[in-house]
């Protein structure tokens, strides 16, 4: 793992603000019903390609399916939910522990259940 991928999952874990080159983690806060609930959002080149919530993880590349997005969007997937993104043939898919593979259509959000 990269260090600036590490340094990303700390603030994430520590829920706080963090920002170093081209990646960025926001944090914020919101009520629902009777709670606070936090929500992390991690920006690349200022694109989100993903938000960090207590149940989810919905990730977007955002339109950029590059190296270095999906190492961000892996780094964090690994850590929380025990999938990923692959490349196939020019094509990236999708894989979890509960489903099989699917193909990631460029620019679409999916969403990842933490655990």
């Amino acid at each position: 793992m990269r260090k600036i991928e590490a340094q990303m999952l700390q603030a994430i874990a520590n829920k706080q603000d963090w920002k170093c080159d081209n990646t960025e983690v926001v944090v914020t806060y919101f009520a629902h019903a009777d709670r606070m609930i936090d929500r992390a959002t991690v920006y690349l080149h200022g694109s989100p390609i993903a938000q960090v919530s207590p149940n989810t993880v919905t990730v977007c590349d955002c339109g950029y399916q590059t190296a270095t997005t999906k190492s961000r969007i892996n780094t964090i997937l690994r850590e929380l939910c025990g999938g990923g993104v692959y490349q196939r043939n020019h094509k990236w898919y999708g894989y979890s522990s509960t489903e099989t593979e699917w193909l990631i259509e460029p620019n679409s959000s999916y969403c990842f259940v933490r655990g």
